[in-house]
């Protein structure tokens, strides 16, 4: 694929470059720089910062546009109801570091700043098919989606000074040889290490979007005229049960489906009107060959691991 942004990404930071979506973007803009602690599986020119509490190695760094992926997608460690002393919370990785970054470019001339929140944050009681912005929020249901909730506000309050876009993600799945809490990548590692899996319900439907996809689309929100709030996502509905029948499939392992009741809304998938509007992107994987592909590649890291 040919680089979305015509300069390569040559005057864009990107923070959070070694995690799942970062390497995915940066190897599609070779001159985009990462920015963080640990330098990323790509290419990339990188910028080692300890902390983002002080980011003075970028005084000297050109750039106008920034890519933020910094937080923790553990939801089981950070909705947990207790915190051991000195853990870190929801909030000390998804609110903190945004404060402390925003604070320290807000002078810059920023054309663009985009950075993730989580379609979690609509009421599951209320929500509509499909999903629009303007959809009700219930964002204190637990600290990460209450943290997500006010990264978003955040962001709000640096409007004034940077133009920022806040992506909502849907369902986002990819290969990755880190660890990962989404449904396919926790199911393809349990099957290559039991050779076998339990679900608890194959009805809920959601909108599963794939880390290419998704990269491609941030890119063109990136390089758009559009700011504020949108939903990412494919728009398209896929069967909890559909996904593990893939699994199955590609695996030649049993999954047995519990039928127990499981939280949220059975059906859940974005309006992509606002997406589309902004920019002209469409998904071009299908749930087939992305749940394929994700085994594949885990299948491949999992026998060369040590």
């Amino acid at each position: 694929m040919t680089d979305i942004l015509e300069d390569g990404g040559a005057r864009t930071i990107l923070f959070g470059g070694s995690g799942f979506l970062g390497p995915y973007i940066l190897e599609r803009c070779p001159n985009m720089i990462s920015v963080g602690r640990n330098p990323p599986p790509t290419k990339n020119r990188h910028i080692q910062v300890p902390s983002l509490d002080d980011l003075r190695k970028l005084d000297d760094v050109d750039f106008d546009r920034v890519i933020y992926i910094i937080g923790n997608t553990d939801h089981h460690s950070l909705e947990k109801d207790r915190l051991d002393i000195g853990e870190p919370s929801a909030f000390d990785y998804h609110v903190t570091p945004l404060v402390h970054t925003l604070e320290q470019i807000k002078h810059r001339p920023i054309r663009k700043f985009i950075h993730f929140s989580s379609m979690l944050v609509y009421d599951p009681e209320r929500v509509p098919d499909p999903v629009g912005e303007d959809a009700p929020i219930a964002p204190y249901r637990n600290r990460y989606v209450l943290s997500k909730y006010l990264a978003e506000e955040v962001s709000k309050f640096y409007e004034r000074w940077i133009p920022i876009i806040t992506c909502r993600f849907c369902n986002l799945y990819g290969p990755t040889p880190l660890e990962r809490y989404d449904l396919i990548h926790v199911m393809a590692r349990k099957l290559l290490a039991d050779g076998k899996a339990e679900a608890w319900s194959g009805k809920p439907q959601r909108d599963f979007i794939y880390v290419t996809d998704a990269a491609d689309a941030i890119l063109k929100l990136l390089d758009s005229d559009f700011t504020g709030l949108v939903n990412l996502g494919t728009g398209e509905l896929t069967s909890v049960g559909r996904v593990l029948e893939i699994l199955q499939e590609v695996s030649g392992c049993p999954i047995q489906i519990l039928d127990q009741p499981v939280d949220g809304p059975m059906c859940f998938r974005s309006d992509t009107t606002r997406l589309k509007s902004a920019i002209k992107w469409e998904p071009a994987v299908t749930i087939e060959k992305g749940v394929r592909e994700v085994w594949e590649k885990t299948r491949f890291w999992w026998e060369d691991r040590e």
